[in-house]
């Protein structure tokens, strides 16, 4: 078997729907295995996605045991020479997983391979690509400066800002989003550490491959869609996980910090706090038949788009994917022409159509 895709699931039942339809066409010429960890949601995931999905396997934890070990449990039952960690909440054109695999094959050194994300209005993700955190890092990402000066060299390290988005690179860190890597690297370092519950998990994992003498590469094409308020929500509770993630790092591979760097990324944290308790956060937005306890409401207000003959880039369109319309040629429209209007997206035979506006906020589902 030349692939085992893992996926953890949590109270994304919707989106992780159109992330496994992604997943099959993309898996079409591959020989491979889907293994979903369902870290014990409280949506409909378990009754709904079983009976629509009946070749991927299905693990349901009784409570949440955190990111890094549900990716360990799936990776424990793989049976392919690669494994792809994958979120629920992405999308994958259909060229993607072949293109990875192309590549990673071509690299013998190759610890690890990530792909270009793009938000639910196709702009790029920064966190596509990053370098390894130091305190100064940390400061300069919660204090707000990177936002300010992102291709500084210093500056804007976590996202490596100076290399251009648009070509291959040999980087430090991958996102945990999309990690396509040899089983075989996997299992010789060990997996993820599970000490880290949220944030720092795929840092931690990117670095104990080039430790182990391999290189983590970033590819720019074809990319993939990232509802990251799915899985991530910017708050002040979030911006506290990450510097204990940060901390957790720093003292795992014996690397001192001073006070006087922990005391600026305090500050940092409650700037953010601040910050995030003047903007508020959104809640999600669910439209349609009047499940999971939401009222129903119309979705008039979108255009439906089964091919690229109707698109237009100014108008809330739902997108059609799997039958004439492929992933693949509207990911290539979208670099020629980025939507300016709200995008939904929704597999042929599925039930909801999801998107989402800002990659801090939650996306919005449309049901039938």
């Amino acid at each position: 078997m030349q692939l085992s895709v893992v996926i953890v699931n949590y109270n994304v039942c919707y989106f992780l729907e159109q992330c496994l339809a992604s997943l099959q066409a993309a898996l079409k010429n591959i020989s491979s295995e889907i293994i979903v960890v369902d870290n014990h949601s409280t949506d409909n995931s378990r009754d709904y996605l079983p009976l629509r999905f009946p070749g991927v396997r299905f693990i349901w934890n009784e409570s949440n045991p955190g990111f890094s070990r549900a990716n360990n449990q799936g990776a424990a039952m793989a049976r392919g020479e690669y494994l792809l960690i994958l979120n629920p909440d992405t999308i994958l054109p259909e060229t993607c997983l072949e293109t990875a695999l192309d590549f990673i094959r071509s690299h013998p050194d190759a610890g690890a391979v990530g792909m270009r994300m793009f938000d639910g209005r196709f702009r790029y993700l920064p966190e596509s690509k990053r370098g390894l955190p130091d305190f100064a890092t940390a400061f300069f990402k919660l204090s707000g400066l990177i936002r300010l000066f992102p291709t500084h060299p210093r500056i804007g390290r976590y996202y490596l800002g100076h290399l251009s988005p648009d070509k291959i690179h040999p980087i430090e860190v991958l996102a945990g989003a999309f990690m396509l890597i040899p089983r075989a690297a996997y299992l010789r370092v060990g997996g993820f550490d599970e000490r880290y519950f949220m944030y720092g998990e795929d840092i931690d994992l990117s670095y104990s491959l080039s430790r182990a003498g391999y290189r983590n590469y970033y590819l720019p094409e074809p990319g993939i869609l990232h509802f990251k308020g799915e899985s991530t929500v910017r708050s002040a509770e979030n911006a506290r996980h990450f510097y204990e993630a940060m901390l957790l790092f720093r003292n795992k591979y014996g690397k001192k910090s001073s006070v006087v760097s922990k005391m600026l990324v305090e500050i940092a944290i409650r700037l953010r706090t601040m910050r995030e308790k003047l903007r508020g956060t959104k809640p999600a937005k669910t439209r349609g038949a009047n499940r999971n306890g939401m009222d129903p409401a119309s979705a008039d207000s979108y255009l439906i788009c089964a091919d690229l003959a109707t698109y237009q880039s100014d108008r809330p369109t739902i997108f059609l994917l799997g039958g004439q319309l492929k992933a693949d040629l509207l990911f290539e429209r979208f670099r020629k022409e980025p939507p300016r209007a709200p995008v939904r997206f929704r597999w042929i035979g599925t039930a909801a159509a999801v998107g989402s506006d800002h990659p801090d906020q939650r996306g919005e589902i449309i049901l039938e």
